[in-house]
């Protein structure tokens, strides 16, 4: 499929994700922020590429890589269409120079194929997380310090649960370690997203942070009745917002997951 092509899907897919909110499902943006969490090293345009193509996808890669891990493509598959990344050599460097350096980055259109569109020799079992965070929380403080945030337990917080006050987050100490894990996300987050020139109105600063904090749940297997309908708030009428919001929640929960997994 041609460049082009694939941007107009892209395109296409944030329209549509407009309208269902518009008309108040939240399903898409649900599926989409999940997503975020299974292909964190995506963009975000490739993740909604993904996920409006193959909704159930749940491990991508390309042909190569599959055959790298013992794996095949199965005959007559289609396959997924995403913009790969390229880099092309300078022209303006002087001669003198052995590696030349690459910079310039284009796009050009590729495909990747879920696990399901493969056989072959099983992956490797992943460590899971079942409604306990484990190693995942001590592993979220040790990403706190090293963006120089300060996390503190506390006994009282005037009824919330978590707050942030510019590189110094509290926790109720009364938590389970799987409430501190989702509130120490969504500190983290606003951390992440709220503290330098970009200020959105509060309810989408929050919006955004629970947001951040659900796909990272997620990503580790934790259960979250997080109200996944309020994202739909995350659009009002402005189909540009949304999608700065979106990139905004994607960087974040990529920047977390990175660390984490």
């Amino acid at each position: 499929m041609f460049k082009e092509q694939i941007k107009t899907l892209a395109t296409d897919a944030l329209a549509q994700l407009a309208i269902d909110l518009e008309s108040g499902n939240s399903q898409t943006l649900t599926a989409y922020l999940k997503a975020m969490g299974k292909f964190h090293r995506y963009s975000l345009h490739n993740t909604m590429l993904i996920v409006s193509q193959r909704p159930d996808a749940t491990h991508v890669a390309g042909y190569g890589t599959w055959k790298q891990l013992g794996r095949w493509v199965k005959k007559g598959e289609k396959g997924i269409s995403i913009l790969i990344p390229v880099k092309y050599r300078r022209r303006d460097q002087e001669p003198l120079v052995e590696e030349p350096e690459e910079c310039s980055i284009g796009f050009m259109g590729g495909y990747v194929f879920d696990i399901s569109q493969t056989e072959g020799e099983d992956l490797p079992e992943f460590a899971t997380v079942e409604g306990d965070p484990m190693w995942a929380l001590d592993q979220l403080k040790l990403f706190a310090i090293d963006w120089m945030i300060k996390v503190e337990l506390v006994p009282n917080l005037n009824g919330a649960k978590g707050v942030s006050k510019g590189r110094h987050i509290q926790i109720l100490d009364s938590l389970s370690s799987a409430e501190e894990f989702g509130v120490l996300v969504h500190e983290i987050a606003h951390e992440l997203l709220h503290r330098g020139d970009r200020k959105p109105e509060i309810r989408t600063r929050e919006l955004e942070a629970e947001a951040v904090s659900f796909v990272v749940c997620n990503a580790v297997g934790l259960e979250t009745n997080s109200a996944c309908a309020d994202y739909i708030r995350l659009y009002n009428g402005d189909a540009q917002a949304l999608h700065d919001s979106l990139t905004h929640i994607h960087q974040a929960a990529g920047e977390v997951l990175d660390y984490l997994l």
